[in-house]
């Protein structure tokens, strides 16, 4: 490039006029699209000084090279210097100013025009698309007179661009009515629509019309239809468009790389004979979704080490891994690489940073980078709000909620607050964001009713869970295999075990979680029986695999039912045929299955043969069996062992108070009682809960806390009263 420009300077216009010119053009050209604006300003002073900077084709590559490199004040000069209106110049300076934003300006010149060309009317209509300002760009579609694929490709291409699929489709119909050929970019829109509204019929009737007008070669086409396809679940066919294509690109493989198959997807990447940043980040990306953590970090190690500088995209995907993780130092790392690279700013970038800091607990960290954010977006007031509600800091998280712009807030936002009062329990405050939510006109998502059902299902409150249920079923998401399991949990927890099982049995898809819910249950309504057989139905009817939880209730039942050789098959049977490793909850589960059976001494040995220290609760439910079958000798061991593991619990010490004084012995009594004395030990007090005109009433024992408690205790000695009478 030097060496032709030295070349040029050196040579003499009045010789040969034309060749000149051509080559002054050629230089021009070659110097705007590598960027080179230092040498075309020096090459614009040798045009002025050899007189020939005003020849009208040399002015105009002149022209667009200051317009490419942004200096509009040079730019304006040469278009001074075009005696009267000239199409072509105007047309240029309209481009420049859509594509910098300048719309005022652009408009400004566009209807100054004495006369306009399908390039005017176009450069206005894809420029408008371009900043999503689809009304303006549309209305000049509708008002060009000059109708030709590339104006029609324009809308097309726009709509799509900003998420309006559908009505592209509708445009793409009307250019077919019209009699206009579409060309390979209006396909590749029209393509990439189909793809967006996951419609795979509409998509082979595209298919169909890209073979009749022979545009099933094109690669882009080609690259267009393997997206689709990925897209809409159809592996075979994009493997067989891959396949078939004479040449193939970068673009081609990357897409392919898109497959459900994470082993073939990895299998591909490792054959494609070029790779470049897109590709690698791909495939980093999808590794990090499937939570192949160590793969990804795997293959951002050789990226870097190739010399592949990472994308946004990539440094984003690798940052939500060690999110995941909670790799707070490689995360550190990482951040110190994203700022050199001058990109901490970017909104997804710093999304993902402050996502990291808060999984690993450094939520001030986190905030310091959001109140540090040029740019914030939802998905950065989510993350921060999200990231506050996952460490249980709820008043801050609640003060950022309410400093959030309203337009901003989302389902998303409501849901991460929502779900951060459950977390810590404020039932109230859970039930309270709701309400609010609904009364701002705010339609929840499937996930937000999730957490709503779980805070009924804690707090046993029916009315509300079915209230939900019914808002539920307006909102025609009672079939989400999400919301189906939570208000399967829900009923079962409020003591309604029929209609937890009626929404089970209705529920078209069922996961590990469904199953494992209705089982447990179950279990835990007193239908041991109905528990065992649902497992049972479990095994023969689906694919879900067993799990620890799903076995606990299993012996849960077994234990409650006095089935004794069904629940130790149960337990010897759980790495040998469901490949469970049994816990400790397990092993407890086998203990109180044997206390309850009255085998006392058969618990003891059991508790002695554990590969593991055995849970402060086994030894509580081996004590719990001497109180029921009347051991006192074994529970005084016993309830030594149970202390010894919680000196802090008087739950042991109640116990062995308890079995002294059903067998008389009441001085041992006086010296468990004197002994829980001495280490400050109070048994717990009871507590019951009534749900009455949407509130919850929590009631302790001798407490006498309610602002109604004193009506309450009348009724109550009323009652007592009446039930005494003959």
């Amino acid at each position: 490039m030097r060496n032709a420009l030295r070349s040029i300077l050196s040579a003499k216009p009045a010789k040969d006029f034309n060749g000149y010119a051509e080559t002054c053009v050629s230089l021009l050209k070659n110097l705007n699209s590598h960027g080179l604006i230092t040498e075309g300003s020096a090459f614009h002073g040798h045009l002025i000084k050899m007189g020939v900077s005003s020849e009208r084709y040399i002015a105009i590559k002149l022209l667009v090279m200051y317009l490419n490199c942004r200096k509009s004040a040079e730019a304006n000069e040469i278009s001074k210097e075009f005696n009267g209106f000239d199409l072509v110049v105007h047309n240029c300076m309209i481009s420049a100013d859509v594509q910098w934003g300048n719309f005022d300006r652009a408009r400004k010149l566009f209807d100054e025009m004495p006369e306009r060309n399908e390039v005017s009317w176009t450069a206005m209509i894809s420029g408008f698309m371009k900043y999503g300002r689809v009304k303006e760009s549309m209305w000049y579609f509708e008002r060009n007179p000059f109708h030709n694929v590339v104006s029609w490709t324009a809308g097309i291409s726009g709509y799509v661009r900003n998420g309006f699929s559908f009505e592209a489709m509708k445009l793409f119909l009307k250019l077919l009515e019209s009699g206009v050929m579409p060309n390979n970019v209006t396909f590749t829109s029209v393509v990439r629509a189909c793809g967006d509204l996951r419609d795979f019929g509409l998509g082979m009737c595209v298919l169909g019309l890209i073979v009749k007008t022979g545009f099933e070669h094109n690669l882009a086409v080609s690259n267009s239809l393997i997206t689709l396809c990925l897209k809409i679940g159809e592996i075979d066919l994009a493997r067989k468009i891959f396949d078939r294509m004479d040449v193939r690109d970068v673009v081609s493989w990357t897409a392919i790389l898109d497959m459900d198959d994470l082993v073939e997807a990895r299998r591909i990447f490792e054959e494609m004979p070029e790779r470049n940043e897109i590709s690698w980040s791909t495939m980093i990306a999808r590794c990090s979704q499937r939570g192949y953590t160590d793969e990804s970090l795997k293959l951002f190690r050789q990226m870097v080490q190739q010399g592949i500088k990472p994308t946004i995209s990539c440094f984003s995907s690798i940052i939500s891994t060690l999110a995941t993780l909670e790799a707070l130092q490689a995360g550190m790392i990482i951040h110190g690489h994203v700022t050199k690279n001058w990109i901490q700013n970017d909104v997804f970038v710093s999304s993902s940073l402050i996502d990291l800091y808060c999984k690993c607990g450094e939520t001030k960290k986190g905030r310091l980078l959001f109140d540090s954010d040029m740019e914030k977006n939802v998905v950065s007031w989510n993350t921060m709000i999200g990231g506050y509600s996952l460490n249980g800091e709820m008043e801050e998280a609640k003060d950022l909620f309410h400093a959030m712009p309203m337009p901003l807030r989302n389902r998303v936002t409501w849901s991460a607050i929502i779900a951060g009062y459950l977390d810590c329990g404020q039932f109230d405050k859970v039930f309270e964001i709701f309400k609010e939510m609904l009364l701002l006109g705010e339609i929840p998502n499937t996930s937000t009713f999730s957490s709503m059902l779980s805070a009924c299902a804690s707090t046993a409150s029916l009315g509300k869970g079915k209230d939900l249920h019914g808002k539920i079923i307006k909102l025609g998401i009672q079939y989400d295999v999400f919301v189906g399991t939570a208000l399967t949990d829900m009923y079962a927890k409020s003591g309604d075990i029929e209609y937890s099982r009626k929404v089970f049995d209705r529920m078209s898809e069922k996961n590990e979680v469904s199953w494992t819910v209705m089982i447990q249950g179950l279990a835990e309504s007193g239908f041991p029986l109905e528990c065992l057989d649902k497992f049972q139905e479990m095994e023969e009817t689906s694919t879900v695999a067993c799990n620890e939880q799903m076995l606990l209730s299993v012996l849960f039942a077994c234990s409650h039912s006095g089935l004794i050789n069904k629940g130790v098959g149960y337990f010897n049977s759980m790495e040998a045929v469901y490949a469970v490793k049994p816990k400790g909850r397990h092993y407890t589960c086998i203990v109180d299955m044997l206390s309850r059976a009255g085998l006392i001494y058969e618990a003891e040995e059991f508790i002695n043969s554990m590969p593991y220290k055995p849970e402060s609760n086994a030894w509580a439910a081996l004590l719990s069996g001497c109180k029921t079958y009347k051991k006192e000798e074994l529970a005084g061991r016993t309830a030594r062992r149970l202390w010894e593991m919680a000196e802090k619990n008087s739950a042991g010490y109640v116990l062995l108070s308890n079995i002294y004084a059903s067998a008389g012995r009441w001085v041992e009594v006086m010296n468990v009682r004197k002994l829980m004395k001495e280490k400050g030990l109070n048994k717990n007090g009871g507590c019951s809960w009534v749900e009455v005109k949407d509130s919850v009433h929590s009631f302790y024992s001798d407490d006498g806390t309610h602002l109604q408690s004193p009506e309450i205790y009348e009724i109550i000695q009323l009652l007592r009263f009446e039930m005494a009478l003959p």
